[in-house]
């Protein structure tokens, strides 16, 4: 590691920060989703449910294709996000970080709703039988209790973010210093003679940081439901 040049350092970093971005806005809506999903009823519940986990299923090159055409400049989303804000998200870091976070959103969800159904509903009910609302039961009760798994899915999101590489690449391009994450730069350094080593410098990094993180979601999880008598 310590024979990367500045610029591999700088590919490095920026993946980092995309994937602190993504997870950052990405796990409350995640957490949201997943509360909905498990604890109301209505119709288009299973519609709804089909959507989030869409990314999971669709090749990721058509992911990174849907958010050109919402979020592109001329999108329905992304003209006024331009026109009105002066923001563009296509061809840029934060439209990196928005494709890593669609891409995760759905493992995220599933982590948190997984969660949250092992939760004994014996607890909420008790809570609400002593006066607490919806809110207060949901930050109180629902969501210290569901903590292993919106960690879970914290962390083995952000390892996911570090490894999307289609629809970064068609949402964002391969542009160096600002959306050229770590898969990006893999696959540069294997389109040019020769950069097989570097491709390889960086490869053992991308799996030393999600080794980490697989590492890290399994330690946290088992402290917590320790911690919650598990």
């Amino acid at each position: 590691m310590t024979t990367l040049t500045p610029e591999e350092w700088e590919t490095v970093w920026l993946t980092l920060a995309v994937a602190a971005r993504a997870i950052g806005f990405g796990l409350p809506v995640a957490i949201l989703t997943a509360w909905i999903l498990a604890r109301c009823r209505f119709p288009g519940r299973g519609l709804l449910n089909a959507v989030v986990h869409l990314p999971m299923v669709l090749p990721p090159v058509v992911t990174g294709w849907l958010l050109l055409i919402v979020f592109g400049i001329r999108g329905p989303i992304g003209v006024l996000l331009h026109d009105w804000f002066g923001i563009r998200l296509v061809f840029t870091t934060a439209g990196a970080s928005l494709a890593c976070a669609v891409m995760t959103f759905p493992i995220m969800v599933r982590a948190v709703r997984l969660s949250l159904d092992a939760i004994d509903g014996g607890l909420e009910q008790a809570a609400r039988t002593l006066g607490a609302g919806w809110l207060d039961r949901l930050f109180t009760v629902t969501l210290p209790l569901a903590s292993p798994g919106i960690l879970a899915a914290a962390i083995v999101g952000y390892a996911t973010c570090l490894g999307e590489f289609g629809a970064v690449i068609t949402f964002a391009a391969n542009i160096p210093g600002q959306t050229q994450t770590l898969p990006l730069a893999i696959y540069s350094a294997l389109q040019v003679p020769g950069g097989e080593a570097k491709a390889a410098g960086l490869s053992m990094i991308s799996l030393t940081l999600a080794l980490t993180g697989l590492l890290l979601s399994e330690w946290f999880g088992k402290r917590l439901n320790t911690a919650l008598g598990r």
